[in-house]
């Protein structure tokens, strides 16, 4: 029996993950429930799944869901805040802790969990993005096993030799092959997208996913940091990770060897593969995922990324050779940019352009700890924020 804490059970990996629970009540026990300020879909899950603590950030959410909690009659407590979520990341009683909260948020409460040496099945991006080294050397001091839940980074896994340390040589690792479904607008004309909405940008071809990761997704952002977590999870230089643009979202990823050999990861596109790896890991379960049909597939097809109709994906590779604070820096100028694009205040095209200027602008510094990370975000989003206008 694992105790497990979700952090962003209301976003779409938390409800999978929470769908993936409920189908082994045996193995898993629900701990911790996080949110931002989703009261009514938390408050279902609380009642379902009956955590100890329920989390919320925002102030006027946490009063709500005290209220509903207390008149339901549930033995929960309703917590506040950043602390709160490293509290429910780093508790004794706490064995696994799924980080998924999108965007910087996530970052505190994922190293608390590091440090504390839990499990963590790392769905948090920008974990790794914006503080990489700090948080790869707190999971190697504690000794906690990081499990990467993206879909693309658990297919390397999968792919990779058990107990592949790092060490691309001795493994016989030639490259890792990172696929891309290239979004809804890898055939779209150039001169249309300038016109692009946050409506069609958010309407994924094959994924379901949050609004920010959609947008993401569309300007192969999303692909670029998970470039960047490659980079740290398999250590493997920005040269050794290629990006392979391939429709169908059949093949998640894969691991060319020295010798020859591609070695891939297939399945249908549902994240509950992928979680439930991790969550039983390494041990394999039901996910409630169906069986893939080749015969229905037919057809998968590759394409080399497009820098020129993606520039997000040539600024993450920038950014990554570049290093030391230039990975948070583009983070936090994409977060800044892409929330302006979904309240209509930019266009689609001037994404990849806030964020080359705010790059452009400032100084890249090294990183030897939190606060040099947390200091270039927030240098970052101020410097985005002004071009905005």
């Amino acid at each position: 029996m694992q105790n497990l804490t979700i952090l962003g059970s209301t976003g779409s990996i938390g409800t999978s993950t929470l769908d993936v629970v409920a189908r082994h009540p045996d193995r898993f026990r629900v701990f911790a429930l996080t949110a931002f300020r989703q009261v009514d879909l938390l408050f279902k899950q609380c009642v379902q799944f009956k955590p100890q603590y329920a989390v919320l950030l925002d102030a006027t959410a946490v009063a709500q869901m005290r209220v509903r909690v207390k008149e339901a009659g549930l033995q929960m407590e309703v917590l506040s805040g950043v602390e709160a979520l490293e509290q429910v990341s780093q508790a004794a009683e706490v064995d696994a802790v799924m980080a998924a909260i999108v965007g910087a948020a996530g970052l505190r409460p994922t190293l608390a969990a590091a440090k504390a040496g839990k499990k963590i099945l790392l769905a948090n991006k920008e974990t790794l993005v914006m503080a990489g080294n700090v948080f790869m050397d707190a999971v190697k001091l504690s000794g906690s096993a990081l499990l990467p839940i993206d879909s693309e980074h658990n297919a390397i896994f999968q792919a990779l030799p058990r107990g592949y340390d790092g060490d691309k040589a001795s493994a016989g690792v030639r490259r890792i092959l990172l696929t891309a479904s290239g979004g809804p607008f890898r055939n779209t004309p150039l001169e249309q997208l300038r016109d692009v909405t946050p409506e069609q940008a958010c309407a994924h071809p094959n994924w379901v996913m949050g609004r920010k990761i959609s947008v993401d997704s569309a300007s192969m952002m999303n692909k670029g940091l998970e470039v960047i977590e490659a980079h740290w999870l398999f250590n493997a230089s920005a040269d050794d990770i290629q990006v392979v643009v391939h429709p169908q979202s059949v093949i998640h990823s894969l691991v060319e060897y020295v010798d020859g050999s591609v070695i891939a990861q297939l399945g249908n596109p549902d994240m509950r593969t992928p979680i439930a790896y991790g969550l039983a890991y390494p041990e394999r379960i039901d996910s409630g995922v169906g069986s893939l049909d080749l015969f229905k597939v037919a057809t998968m097809n590759f394409v080399a990324p497009d820098f020129e109709r993606f520039p997000c994906l040539a600024l993450a590779y920038q950014a990554l050779r570049t290093a030391g604070t230039a990975p948070a820096m583009l983070n936090a100028a994409n977060e800044v940019a892409v929330e302006a694009f979904l309240d209509k205040r930019i266009t689609f095209l001037d994404i990849p352009k806030i964020i080359e200027q705010v790059l452009n602008q400032l100084s890249v510094c090294p990183v030897h700890e939190l606060e040099d990370v947390l200091l270039a975000d927030a240098q970052a989003r101020t410097a985005a924020a002004a071009k905005l206008g």
